[in-house]
């Protein structure tokens, strides 16, 4: 991934996230991919209840293709990182990853559609959102 294209959040593994072994149960990573996601939209000047309220708007997982490499275990410092590969009129993907340090756990690729907020039917994104993620549209994801 491009290093200027990539937006980081930090988090912490805690007992609520873990199995009885206290290793993070796999749908765990599910949310922490999602939170990263909102806080990069937020970052953007688009948080979840404007798109909603302001733009009738609001984005669904499409598809998830997620490679479990390492386990994450209780009281981890995690890195979560999202790129958006790539923006159409209605739809986006991203790539994320998990780490702890320098070692990645967790690799997704995520395909999000734009929806109407009412009646959850494909919709275009409005312009002014649309121009502003197609300028954070990495070119460089690997």
């Amino acid at each position: 991934m491009s290093v200027e294209s990539v937006f980081r959040i930090p988090t912490r593994v805690y007992w609520e996230d873990t199995d009885a072994g206290g290793v993070v149960y796999h749908a765990q990573y599910v949310a922490f991919l999602e939170r990263a996601r909102t806080e990069w939209l937020r970052s953007l000047g688009y948080g979840q209840e404007l798109l909603r309220d302001a733009h009738g708007l609001l984005f669904a997982i499409r598809s998830m293709r997620i490679d479990f490499r390492r386990p994450a275990r209780l009281d981890d410092a995690l890195e979560v990182s999202v790129v958006l590969r790539e923006c159409r009129r209605a739809s986006a993907v991203f790539a994320q990853e998990i780490r702890r340090g320098g070692e990645l756990l967790v690799s997704a690729e995520v395909r999000a559609a734009a929806l109407g907020a009412g009646d959850f039917r494909p919709r275009a994104i409005p312009d002014t959102l649309y121009q502003e993620l197609k300028s954070h549209e990495s070119k460089h994801a690997e």
